[in-house]
């Protein structure tokens, strides 16, 4: 009860910080707030909030990913390059392709940490560097740009229906999904057992190193979708695509709640940090900052973040010990 009370505070004071820098910035720029520009800034934090999705299963179980802009900027050189040879094929079969790619680096990342007992972060920032030089060798370190790529394979994300690109609806049915795994199937309840006390869900029947395992395969499939989706979106695929990206979603987790210790965090949280970070790097123009400082300013709200989750921790395991000691002392 402590812990849900604590979270949804913490999701009632973002809301509230997001609305006030919102409209603080509408005084200085009009045309903040007008429905366009919260489109944009939607359809700006699509692929940030599928990313943030996934990266808060792995973080809730422990674990961290640090190869999922690696994965994206892979992935999506894949299918770039597919796409050049074959662009005649259906949408469909892209889409699925990124997917699956994705999955399969994702389940690198977490066949090693189950099966090797490695540290996630350990193994993710090896192959955060793996998959940059494989993007190299199968580019031969060229570009692909838009007029390589077939009309189709670009156009779909950018695709307005009922006034909202098409890149937002893959942000919401990757939310649905997320939120349909850990509601209702039983491996997605279990994730937050194994962050919460890794012994106690081993002791129940619960294989943790399996369950870390998983999210690092979802991670990864979000990861490959939103690959396609990045290069289809800018039209460019070329090896430093969104080089340093797994920062902002890392921050996004934090920000929204997601403890780094594990066993907590929640969606709406994650989204919510999601809102912050595209609503400061559409702001710090219209101010007059220039957007470098978002990377100096997503660092610094990740170490208050962290701050505060650790104090928070801190007040939960005195409120627990103190009968203890109270009962020793009797």
């Amino acid at each position: 009860m402590f812990n849900l009370l604590r979270a949804k505070l913490r999701e009632i004071y973002l809301t509230a910080i997001i609305l006030v820098i919102a409209i603080a910035v509408t005084f200085k720029s009009a045309d903040f707030m007008t429905s366009g520009n919260i489109i944009e800034i939607f359809n700006d934090t699509s692929i940030l909030a599928m990313l943030a999705l996934g990266q808060m299963l792995v973080i809730i179980t422990r674990g961290i990913d640090l190869s999922v802009a690696s994965n994206l900027a892979l992935t999506g050189m894949i299918v770039a390059l597919m796409n050049t040879q074959f662009p005649e094929l259906s949408m469909v079969y892209f889409i699925v392709l990124a997917i699956v790619v994705g999955m399969a680096l994702g389940a690198i990342n977490g066949l090693l940490i189950w099966k090797l007992s490695l540290p996630s972060i350990v193994v993710t920032l090896g192959t955060m560097a793996i998959f940059r030089g494989v993007i190299f060798i199968i580019s031969n370190g060229t570009w692909v740009n838009s007029h390589e790529l077939s009309e189709a394979f670009i156009s779909l994300p950018r695709t307005v229906i009922l006034g909202f690109p098409v890149l937002n609806y893959f942000g919401l049915a990757t939310l649905a999904a997320v939120i349909l795994f850990v509601t209702y199937i039983k491996s997605g309840r279990e994730i937050y057992a194994c962050g919460s006390n890794p012994a106690a869900a081993v002791y129940t029947g619960i294989d943790v190193g399996k369950i870390q395992c998983l999210t690092f395969v979802i991670s990864g499939a979000i990861a490959g979708l939103c690959g396609y989706l990045w290069v289809a979106r800018y039209a460019v695929a070329y090896v430093d695509i969104a080089n340093g990206f797994e920062l902002q979603v890392v921050a996004a987790c934090v920000i929204g709640g997601v403890s780094i210790a594990g066993g907590r965090g929640s969606i709406i949280g994650c989204m919510l940090g999601c809102l912050f970070l595209g609503v400061i790097k559409n702001a710090l123009p219209v101010i007059g900052i220039s957007p470098f400082w978002q990377m100096a300013i997503s660092g610094f709200v990740i170490i208050a973040a962290v701050v505060l989750n650790s104090k928070s921790a801190g007040k939960k395991k005195k409120i627990i010990l103190k009968p203890q000691s109270a009962a020793l002392a009797s």
